[in-house]
């Protein structure tokens, strides 16, 4: 593994390329049945089916009056009202609907036969005799849904890897949906490393910070669909290293927050060798988080040979240390191991919330049964001159202000990628071209905006 070979050293689009190839190629997790009000944020792992026409009847859309438009050929005309429809009627209580007549209707509720069209209250005037004056034509199919419009029975509503949103989970309760089969939840390790780092529920020496990437990531990991899996902080010594990043391995995927960059104490790289790590990306030509680490490994697991019959004693116990192994999981020595895709991020907490949004997220949604969504772009005018060093794709955190017809976007003054303050306030990142060295206020920009992995 050579982390110096310049061909791993990529442009963000083609960083972008490699990891959205290989999320494709990944294959679906097992699936299972949860109930519906659990499902929210999982992919769908059945295809989920009309059990009857959408809708069943036709629907009225307005409160007014069912009528039948060719009585209102000519306005204004007097009507008879004779009856009233309200939400959940029964059809045999619908009365067929002859020349000159009207039924108040209420919206939602079934047209009553022979009418094709319902009149709006606000567009008639009521007569001493209990009748109504049209005060305007309709046409034939006006403020109606016709049966089956939306969709016919058995028609596909959502498709397997659709992300369940709660309007996707309000069409499957339609449906007679209370349970849904989903994939599973990929597990994905997360490990801080640094001696700089404590718990957030610590107090921090004077040149100590707590470790807030576990809880960035945690949510990005859970927004994009996984389930994250927190280890404890991995301390700058290389055999403890090698030990949590061997535990992160058990998991379907791996992210090491730090110790990824090419300083003294940046060991993730050195540790991964041991791993047999390929690596797909070794650094990005963006900013923030240029040394993100992408690739592949084999899991190195405990010998399981004497697993049920004695257990290994553990190094807190006083035991021998467990014993690791290049074996698969089943203890069996001859069996092909398994290999596991990890991220190494940035440790700068920008670094690593930019990193995730634009590399993580797709595998991640692969993982767990969905498609890479692919990033949102937009653009808008900016509102100040910026001027930057050319030769990095960037990421700056800015805000969004302005009308329709007229977006403007301003880059928020930061202090580079260890400032949550200014990230916090963000909603979006102003993307800067890497052989932009200035651009003026009042230039159409590209900004991409959060919250791909939540489609």
């Amino acid at each position: 593994m050579n982390f110096s070979n310049n061909e791993q050293v990529l442009s963000f689009v083609r960083a972008r390329q490699v990891v959205e190839k290989l999320a494709r190629r990944l294959k679906p997790p097992a699936a299972e049945t949860v109930p519906l009000s659990r499902s929210l944020a999982r992919f769908v792992a059945e295809p989920i089916r009309a059990d009857r026409d959408f809708p069943p009847f036709p629907r009225a859309t307005r409160d007014g009056f069912a009528v039948c438009s060719a009585d209102l050929s000519a306005v204004p005309v007097r009507l008879k009202i004779v009856g009233e429809i309200k939400a959940g009627a029964e059809p045999e209580s619908l009365r067929l609907l002859l020349p000159g007549d009207a039924v108040s209707i209420m919206t939602g509720a079934p047209v009553p036969p022979h009418a094709d069209a319902v009149l709006m209250l606000e567009h008639t005037k009521p007569c001493a005799d209990g009748s109504i004056e049209a005060l305007r034509q309709v046409a034939a199919g006006e403020n109606i849904v016709a049966r089956g419009a939306e969709a016919g029975k058995n028609q596909l509503l959502l498709e397997v890897g659709t992300r369940l949103t709660p309007t996707g989970i309000a069409l499957a309760a339609s449906a007679g949906y209370s349970s849904i089969a989903v994939f599973r939840r990929p597990r994905v390790a997360v490990l801080a490393t640094g001696d700089e780092l404590v718990p957030v529920h610590a107090a921090p020496g004077p040149s100590q910070i707590r470790n807030s990437n576990l809880h960035s990531l945690a949510a990005q990991i859970e927004l994009a669909g996984g389930e994250p899996v927190p280890l404890p902080i991995a301390p700058d010594d290389p055999r403890r290293l090698r030990e949590l990043i061997a535990e992160a391995f058990e998991h379907d995927l791996a992210l090491f927050s730090g110790g990824v960059s090419m300083g003294k104490y940046d060991l993730v790289r050195d540790a991964l060798k041991e791993f047999k790590a390929e690596v797909f990306i070794g650094a990005a030509r963006i900013q923030p988080g240029k040394p993100i680490v992408f690739g592949e490994a084999e899991a190195i697991v405990k010998e399981q040979s004497k697993r049920w019959a004695d257990p290994e004693p553990s190094a807190s116990s006083g035991g021998t240390p467990p014993h690791y192994a290049n074996s698969a999981r089943s203890g069996d020595p001859t069996a092909e191991p398994r290999r596991v895709l990890f991220f190494g991020l940035p440790g700068n907490p920008v670094s690593t919330l930019v990193t995730f949004e634009l590399f993580v997220s797709p595998v991640v949604r692969a993982l767990a049964g969905g498609e890479p969504a692919p990033l949102l772009f937009a653009s808008a005018r900016l509102k100040s001159e910026l001027r930057v060093a050319t030769g990095v794709t960037r990421f700056l955190p800015a805000r969004l202000s302005g009308e329709p017809g007229r977006v403007e976007v301003e880059c928020l003054a930061w202090h580079g990628s260890g400032d949550l303050v200014s990230a916090a306030r963000a909603d979006c990142y102003l993307v800067v071209p890497d052989d932009r060295e200035r651009i003026g206020a009042g230039e159409e920009v590209c900004i991409l905006i959060f919250g791909a992995e939540l489609r």
